[in-house]
């Protein structure tokens, strides 16, 4: 793998941007509009439940891209040390940060993965029950609680992966450049973090509750 190493890196680095970032960020579109109404939900999820091929796209442009992403970037969490006399106390603890938000990330898309979209694939749950079913997981406090630390590690390690990539694809090369860089990124994390929050408090709230398929299913004609 060393040989290869800058090539392995520069995907991993790649497809972390896209299709996953891609996908997080669509995922936070679609749970945020359960602040709106689980109906506004619910269309969405329908919307992309009904694209063609999506099984093949979400195996594709999703789930292959993600294992790869997640798996190498354990190998890479793992592997890498801090760097104190190259970089600044700051960049330090946003590189370490950055590891141990991808782990949490990992972990957590694993969990989120076998409790929802795996139960739909084994027939065990049907696809327009997932918004109850993410009701009832997060009617649990501790259930609750993970999910948010997750979604703000996920947020964090997006937002500071993307500072990274633009410095080590050549796009922010001068200290100016990154600087502008590290403060919009930040500021994208708060954003998207608020956003994923809020979703899972409207997600554990009482609107949520009880059978959305009929209202689905309703949606659907």
């Amino acid at each position: 793998m060393t040989g290869n190493s800058y090539y392995y890196r520069k995907l991993h680095s790649l497809l972390g941007v896209i299709p996953v970032g891609m996908f997080l960020l669509e995922h936070m579109y679609t749970n945020f509009l359960a602040t709106i109404s689980p109906e506004r939900y619910q269309q969405q999820v329908a919307w992309l439940t009904g694209l063609p091929l999506v099984l093949l796209l979400e195996i594709f442009l999703i789930w292959l891209p993600l294992l790869y992403h997640g798996v190498y970037g354990l190998y890479v969490a793992f592997q890498a040390r801090n760097n104190p006399t190259s970089y600044s106390f700051f960049r330090n603890q946003m590189f370490i940060w950055q590891r141990i938000t991808g782990v949490i990330t990992f972990l957590f898309v694993v969990w989120h993965f076998a409790e929802t979209r795996l139960q739909v694939a084994l027939g065990n749950v049907e696809k327009d029950q997932l918004g109850a079913l993410i009701h009832d997981i997060l009617s649990n406090p501790i259930a609750l609680a993970v999910y948010v630390i997750a979604v703000i590690a996920a947020s964090f390690h997006f937002c500071n992966g993307m500072w990274a990539f633009l410095v080590s694809w050549g796009i922010t090369v001068g200290p100016k450049a990154q600087r502008i860089s590290t403060y919009v990124w930040m500021g994208a994390f708060v954003i998207m973090s608020s956003m994923f929050v809020a979703a899972l408090i409207a997600f554990s709230g009482d609107e949520f509750q009880g059978n959305i398929g009929l209202l689905l299913n309703s949606l659907l004609g």
